[in-house]
């Protein structure tokens, strides 16, 4: 079952951008605008993570992480204070009070998933898939090692995001804006045609010889890794 995170957040832009990257990253996400729906959220399941605004409407976010520290049922579940205040005072003042890591807006999508994959790592590893595998092709994120019919496969960092992340949704189509946010993050800017670059030298990294390229162009949308990847493999190939 994939994890679930409870985004509690009033800005309804962000809450909308927080759900689909986070959706996107293969979690199951529930959402709330105020400290009592966030509570009614918890009394009909407990999630793994919160991901908690600290400028909410009524009950303050702060105030919530310190009732919810206080209870037993969810003293353990791990909290990421989402906030506009980057003062060192304040950091030191949400973690105090239970927070187990604190990001400031605007924050780069990436690093924030980055962020909740450490957290659940820690707090259940279980709930994190080190490696995915489609095929021949092998990518651990542990180690940030890729491999393919047992042979190392090396990829710079951009390469290596771009190949994780079109590998956690086999078939499924990014347009080059989506890629960008996904993988550079929304807080970056650099040209679309950049996706393009980075593909090809995924493409030149990952394929050899005539082995079936995994990364598909869907003409006028953008690309996908091939979710009809690991039945095209030759047998030989997939038996090394």
């Amino acid at each position: 079952m994939p994890a679930t995170i409870l985004v509690v957040e009033d800005e309804g832009d962000i809450a909308i951008l927080l759900r689909y990257n986070l959706e996107a990253e293969g979690f199951r996400v529930v959402t709330a605008e105020t400290g009592e729906e966030a509570q009614r959220a918890l009394q009909e399941k407990l999630p793994d993570l919160i991901l908690l605004d600290w400028m909410l409407p009524e009950v303050s976010g702060i105030e919530l992480c310190r009732r919810w520290r206080a209870r037993e049922e969810t003293s353990r579940i791990p909290i990421i204070m989402l906030t506009a205040r980057g003062e060192e005072e304040e950091r030191v003042r949400g973690l105090a009070t239970g927070a187990d890591d604190y990001v400031v807006k605007p924050f780069s999508v990436p690093e924030l998933a980055a962020r909740i994959h450490a957290l659940l790592r820690r707090a259940n590893p279980n709930l994190v898939t080190a490696a995915l595998k489609v095929g021949d092709l092998e990518l651990d994120r542990t180690t940030h090692r890729v491999r393919r019919a047992n042979r190392d496969v090396h990829l710079g960092p951009t390469e290596y995001r771009l190949l994780e992340y079109l590998m956690r949704h086999p078939g499924r189509v990014y347009s080059r804006e989506q890629l960008l946010d996904g993988v550079w993050g929304n807080d970056v800017y650099v040209d679309e045609r950049t996706v393009d670059v980075h593909i090809g030298r995924l493409r030149r990294a990952i394929n050899r010889g005539r082995e079936s390229d995994p990364i598909r162009t869907v003409r006028g949308a953008g690309y996908a890794f091939d979710e009809r990847f690991a039945a095209n493999q030759p047998v030989a190939a997939a038996a090394r």
